[in-house]
C-alpha cells in the first residue's frame, strides 16, 4: 500500500504540470484569436472608410460636372481630375492681368453652376493661377516674374467671381507661376495650355482652426 501511495504523489505532480501547460497554451492560442479578430476588424474598418472616401470623391466629382454641363459641351472649360480648366489666352491678354471681354462673360456663366455645387457641399474654391517658362516680356513694369503675374489674375478671376455672386467667405486664390505645366513647354501651343487659370473644390477647414488663424493674422497685422 506504501507503495502504491507513493507512486501516486510521484505522479500527481506530472498531470499537474501538463495541465498547467495546456492551459498556458490555450490562453496564449485565445490572446492570438483575439489580436488576429481585432486586425480583421481594423482593416475591414480601414477598408469601409477608404471605400467611403473614394464614394464621396466621385459623387463629388460627378455633382460639380452635372453643374458645369453647358460650359463643357460648349469646349469653353475643361475638367478633370476635379479641376475646372480655363485657357488663360481666352480670360487675358499675354503678360496682362486684366479679363478681357470673353473672359468675363465665361466667369459670368460659371457662376450659376459653381454657386449651386457650393451651395450643396461644404467646399470652397480655390482659383487658381499659371503661366508658362518664358520670363516676363521686358517692358512690362508691373511684375518682375511669372509669380506676380500668375497671383495678380487668380485675384484679378477671384475678384470677379465674387463681384458676379459668388460668397467671398467661399472663394480664395492661390499662385503657382510657371510650376505645374500639364504639359512640357516645348513650344508655343504647349506654352499656351500652360498659360491657365483651374477653379478647384477644396474641402473647408474647421471652423475652429480657421477663427484661430484669422485671430492670430489680425493681432500681427494690428
Amino acid at each position: 500500500m506504501d507503495e502504491l501511495h507513493d507512486q501516486d504523489s510521484q505522479s500527481s505532480p506530472v498531470w499537474a504540470i501538463f495541465s498547467d501547460l495546456m492551459a498556458a497554451l490555450v490562453g496564449i492560442l485565445v490572446l492570438v484569436l483575439v489580436w488576429v479578430i481585432g486586425v480583421q476588424l481594423e482593416l475591414s474598418q480601414s477598408l469601409e472608410e477608404e471605400k467611403a472616401r473614394r464614394l464621396a470623391e466621385e459623387q463629388r466629382r460627378m455633382a460639380l460636372e452635372e453643374a458645369l454641363a453647358d460650359p463643357l459641351a460648349t469646349g469653353r472649360v475643361t475638367f478633370r481630375d476635379g479641376r475646372i480648366g480655363i485657357s488663360g489666352s481666352v480670360l487675358f491678354a499675354l503678360n496682362a492681368d486684366q479679363l478681357q471681354p470673353e473672359g468675363e462673360a465665361l466667369l459670368k456663366d460659371l457662376v450659376k453652376p459653381l454657386q449651386v455645387y457650393l451651395d450643396q457641399h461644404d467646399e470652397l474654391l480655390m482659383v487658381s493661377g499659371f503661366t508658362d517658362d518664358l520670363p516676363i516680356q521686358k517692358g512690362n513694369h508691373r511684375y518682375a516674374d511669372n509669380w506676380g503675374l500668375s497671383a495678380q489674375r487668380a485675384l484679378t478671376v477671384t475678384r470677379t467671381l465674387i463681384a458676379q455672386g459668388l460668397p467671398a467667405d467661399r472663394v480664395f486664390a492661390a499662385a503657382f507661376g510657371p510650376h505645374q505645366p500639364v504639359v512640357p513647354n516645348d513650344g508655343a501651343e504647349a506654352r499656351a495650355k500652360n498659360r491657365r487659370v483651374e477653379l478647384t473644390t477644396v474641402p473647408r477647414r474647421d471652423t475652429t482652426g480657421t477663427a484661430a488663424v484669422t485671430d492670430k493674422q489680425a493681432g500681427a497685422n494690428g
